[in-house]
């Protein structure tokens, strides 16, 4: 739209931008150049190889245009190679093909604002561009920016826009991303449909009760946020099957006390603004009951999302289904229990009492059918269940395109704030999604909804948005491959916000074939001159029928096959390619290709030969012009170079040391001439003529005793006599901290003594006659332990621990037994006898006194 607009400047605009633009690119050009002019120079060095390399090789156009930075070339008669990588000075502009992504934009109707309200209609602006209104001319680089001056005033009642465009064209060229804004708003007092799906098994009884009371606020609560609002109601329980519900006779009719008849799915209440009616089906609405736990609350969401017209779903509403259970849920499989083994068909199945009709015959629904419908219909799921069903649907939500759990408490009480709440959280969010289902298209989303920087971030969700805020995502679509069958080149991808009944429809036209491949083409006929009329002549080429061959078709292969080995002349073997691939088998000759270089060169009977495949180190071949050449794919070496890439020096002057001495210092071999140096069993060589060995001992031990009397007065030298007699060569230099000085060749020496001490020094014997010592000023000693002192504190804690238990163990049994005698004492005083005689002792003997007896 840009580029339109900039052509219709005034010439003092046009001066004013040519010079600005002069200036942008004059400091951009500059930063580059500072910053990474070689990075960029690496970077079109190897782009520019990659053409050269790949883009000869591409025998057709479609193949050629299928690769990223190659044109064909249609020019009669043309000698060089068809397809190439360069911009000027190789095809005319008029007979190259080279497509690039354009965009269209058909239908953009301005959002909403929030001060319009839609309550009987709004003004609109509706733009329809002809295909020529906007084309871009480089499909990486170019972006859509939306202007208010490209819409054209058209009325139109009753409508609410919050994505804007709402229909794009693209014409995709392979691996080339098209950038262009989808913007989103959520719109003003936007109407609400809420359907309450509630489980009324048994359980839920209590939780009726309550909603029948709270249908008002419910409505009251919502209308606070949009003057348009509707509420609907319907139930669910199970299937009327065993296992499900038991099929007793008097339990079809009672299930349990109080309750109705069991049923699969049952609308009551269409969408509407009445909530009286709402409070009076929610009561006139009986329980019923089941015998397994789980309910068949997949079957009363199909059906209240796909039966539209009698739930009473508008085209124009953010659609809310509000789930309420206390239970799990039956999905697809468990119908097999019941004996159901018919999949669900995902269609509406409502008698004209609004009783869900196929509940018996069809299985439930799976989780993707839910979400596939759930997708179609633009619906948001709220499951609204008790604490301890909140785990399994939290997971569920996250399978189900747009959906959320939250906690409903035991009797249904907090409905409204939770209504409230989960309708803040839906609307105050957005999240583009679309509908590609291959891996032909790539579509990216980047917004700077969640950067406070203003910085672009790869995302498709922004949250925390008020009505009118206008959120603005990139949409970055690249083609990843061609389809093989041609009518897949033509597809429609739709880019919606999650739970919104609107869309960007992208038609998408895949450039995967050239225009003068088609019949259509002026240029494209059919046994043409040019080709011997037994081939078609298309984009400069011939394409030769099943009998002829050649560069235009002048090979007969039925006249071939009279010439014993005429067939097999341009192939090296069997196992071969025709002219190794690089070339085309003319009456039995092989015309190699023509690169787009004419420096570079195949050759051969097969065309097996070539002069620039050789190694390239540092990028030139064979290292370049003075030290080799390249025949037939292998490098010629000139005289003092030799390895395969001609890199390496024929002489070993280089692995010789400055003063003389043997190759490599004799601690190494000579390879391409660089010494490789060796490790030995006293350490490892380095240095470029192998010199310097930083691992090896070398006169340590020699000087370790001298350092150790003179510096430290330890060691075996340590007595004065002995370090005054033995060590005369040098009297070492203290210093705090040892440092070595590699170009003087210092050496650097680290020891531990017999006190664990650890001590350096370093030497220098560059010079014979004189031997350089630095020693370190002191010891690293670690510090002393008193071990006696160490093993009293351990017994002596071991004693007190020992003493300290037995002490409470005497405490405890002492406290024990005062409580065990008090005890005792206190029930010898509560007793009721004496303790000297057993209350319960009868004498064994008993006398009888007669009554007749007189005494006589």
């Amino acid at each position: 739209m840009s580029a339109h607009v900039n052509t219709m400047l005034r010439p003092n605009e046009g001066a004013t931008m040519v010079a600005l633009a002069i200036a942008v690119a004059f400091v951009f050009c500059t930063t580059e150049s500072v910053l990474g002019q070689q990075q960029l120079q690496q970077q079109q060095q190897q782009l520019s190889a990659y053409q050269l390399t790949t883009c000869p090789g591409k025998t057709t156009c479609s193949q050629c245009i299928q690769t990223t930075n190659c044109r064909w070339c249609t020019m009669p008669n043309f000698t060089h190679p068809r397809c190439h990588g360069q911009i000027e000075k190789y095809c005319p502009e008029e007979y190259t093909v080279d497509p690039s992504s354009t965009y269209q934009l058909i239908q953009g109707r301005e959002l909403t604002k929030p001060s319009q309200r839609v309550l009987g209609g709004q003004s609109e602006r509706e733009s329809y561009y002809s295909s020529s209104h906007y084309q871009s001319s480089s499909s990486s680089s170019s972006s859509f920016q939306q202007s208010s001056s490209s819409y054209e005033s058209e009325s139109a009642a009753g409508s609410i826009v919050q994505i804007s465009p709402q229909r794009v064209s693209l014409k995709l060229r392979l691996n080339e991303a098209f950038r262009f804004n989808v913007n989103y708003a959520q719109a003003e007092d936007y109407p609400v449909d809420l359907y309450y799906l509630m489980d009324l098994s048994k359980s839920m009884e209590d939780d009726k009760t309550i909603l029948s009371t709270l249908g008002a606020d419910l409505a009251s609560e919502m209308r606070k946020i949009t003057s348009n609002f509707k509420l609907g109601f319907g139930s669910f329980v199970d299937k009327v099957l065993m296992p499900y519900v038991s099929t007793v006779p008097k339990k079809l009719e009672h299930p349990c006390d109080g309750c109705n008849a069991p049923y699969g799915y049952l609308h009551h209440m269409s969408l509407s603004s009445d909530s009286n009616l709402f409070t009076q089906e929610v009561q006139r609405a009986n329980v019923s009951g089941n015998l397994d736990a789980p309910e068949g609350g997949f079957d009363a969401i199909m059906q209240a999302i796909v039966c539209r017209e009698q739930i009473g779903w508008r085209e124009k509403a953010r659609r809310l289904l509000l789930f309420s259970t206390d239970a799990g849920f039956h999905y697809a499989g468990d119908g097999k229990l019941g004996g159901v083994i018919t999949p669900n068909d995902g269609e509406c199945h409502l008698d004209h009492n609004g009783r869900y009709t196929h509940s018996t015959t069809q299985d439930y629904p799976s989780i993707s059918q839910i979400n596939l419908k759930v997708k179609q219909n633009a619906i948001n799921v709220i499951f609204a269940v008790t604490a301890e069903e909140l785990s399994v649907y939290e997971q569920l939500s996250r399978l189900v395109e747009g959906s959320s759990a939250a906690k409903l408490s035991n009797d249904s009480s907090n409905i409204v704030s939770l209504v409230r709440e989960q309708y803040s959280k839906i609307s105050s969010s957005v999240e583009m999604k679309d509908n590609r289902t291959d891996n032909v298209i790539d579509v990216k989303y980047y917004s700077r909804c969640r950067n406070t920087n203003g910085a672009l971030q790869q995302t498709n969700r922004c949250e925390g948005l008020k009505v009118g805020d206008v959120v603005t995502f990139e949409a970055h679509i690249t083609l990843l491959q061609c389809p093989t069958d041609p009518r897949e080149w033509q597809q429609v991808l739709q880019i919606y916000p999650v739970g919104i009944n609107e869309s960007l429809t992208v038609d998408i036209e895949m450039l995967c074939s050239c225009p003068c491949e088609h019949p259509s083409d002026p240029e494209y006929r059919e046994r043409a001159d040019e080709c011997s009329n037994a081939g078609t002549y298309k984009c400069g080429i011939c394409e030769c029928d099943g009998t002829n061959h050649g560069q235009r078709c002048e090979c007969s292969a039925l006249d071939s096959l009279l010439e014993p080995g005429m067939v097999d002349a341009c192939r090296m073997s069997n196992a071969s390619e025709e002219c190794s691939g690089r070339g085309q088998c003319v009456c039995g000759v092989c015309v190699c290709e023509r690169r787009p270089n004419p420096d570079e060169l195949i050759e051969g009977r097969y065309c097996e030969c070539d002069n620039f495949s050789c190694d390239r180190p540092g990028g030139l071949l064979c290292s370049g012009p003075d030290h080799g050449r390249c025949v037939c794919g292998q490098c010629e070496c000139r005289d003092g170079w030799t390895g395969p890439a001609c890199d390496c020096r024929a002489s070993n002057e280089t692995c010789m040391p400055p003063g003389g001495g043997e190759l490599c210092s004799g601690h190494g071999t000579c390879e391409c001439g660089t010494c490789r140096c060796t490790v030995t069993e006293d350490g490892r060589y380095t240095g470029r003529y192998c010199e310097k060995c930083p691992t090896c001992a070398g006169r340590c031990n020699e000087f370790k005793h001298c350092v150790q009397c003179q510096q430290y007065m330890t060691g075996p030298l340590a007595a004065s006599d002995d370090c005054a007699t033995n060590c005369t060569l040098f009297v070492p230099i203290p210093v705090e901290k040892v440092t070595i000085d590699e170009e003087r060749n210092d050496n650097k020496c680290t020891f531990f003594d017999e006190d664990d001490c650890r001590f350096e020094f370093s030497y220098n014997d560059s010079d014979q006659d004189k031997v350089v010592v630095t020693a370190q000023e002191k010891r690293e000693c670690p510090p002393k332990v008193f071990m006696l002192g160490i093993a009293l504190a351990v017994i002596a804690v071991v004693v007190l621990i020992g003493m300290a238990v037995l002490l409470l163990w005497k405490v405890l049994t002492s406290i024990h037994d005062q409580r065990e005698f008090a005890r005792f004492e206190k029930e010898r005083m509560m007793a009721k006898w004496d303790t000297g005689e057993n209350p319960i002792y009868k004498q064994a003997t008993t006398t009888f006194k007669n009554p007749t007896y007189a005494g006589k």
